[in-house]
């Protein structure tokens, strides 16, 4: 008899840490290589680019490999890519929440510090929202929408 309750215990402490040991990494659908394409209001693509995202333990995100598939003129070699990811629900393995990305271009002869901001939102291994661009340069200028997708 004591060897059956000790059974019966030990079978339900590995069931409770398998239950209670899951792996939910929030930052699991933010990680990885991701393609961007922003369109102006009317539609026009004005930027493409590829990226690879790592969400930090602060929620903070940092962006390394940008690489620009459209022509712009706006942002040269060296610009720089930080932002944000704030959880807003985490169900059957689905991540959702606030997403921010700031592209800042190297503050160097013409193009000065081009900033291009975005804010949206991620479920579904996509990101949409709207994008700004601030900048110096002619042709830095804009707003729009975008999406993102996860390669």
């Amino acid at each position: 008899m004591k060897l059956l309750g000790t059974t019966i215990l030990l079978s339900v402490a590995l069931l409770l840490t398998a239950c209670g040991s899951s792996n939910n990494n929030n930052n699991t659908n933010v990680n990885g290589n991701w393609t961007a394409n922003l369109t102006d209001q009317s539609g026009t693509q004005v930027f493409a680019f590829t990226t690879s995202l790592t969400t930090n333990s602060d929620n903070s995100v940092t962006g390394t490999n940008l690489n620009f598939n459209t022509n712009n003129g706006c942002f040269n070699n060296g610009a720089t890519q930080t932002g944000t990811f704030g959880l807003t629900g985490n169900f059957n393995g689905n991540v959702t929440g606030a997403f921010s990305l700031n592209v800042t271009g190297p503050a160097t002869g013409s193009t000065g510090n081009n900033t291009l901001s975005m804010q949206g939102t991620l479920s579904n291994n996509a990101i949409s929202g709207t994008w700004t661009l601030a900048g110096l340069q002619s042709g830095c200028t804009g707003s729009g929408s975008f999406t993102m997708t996860k390669m």
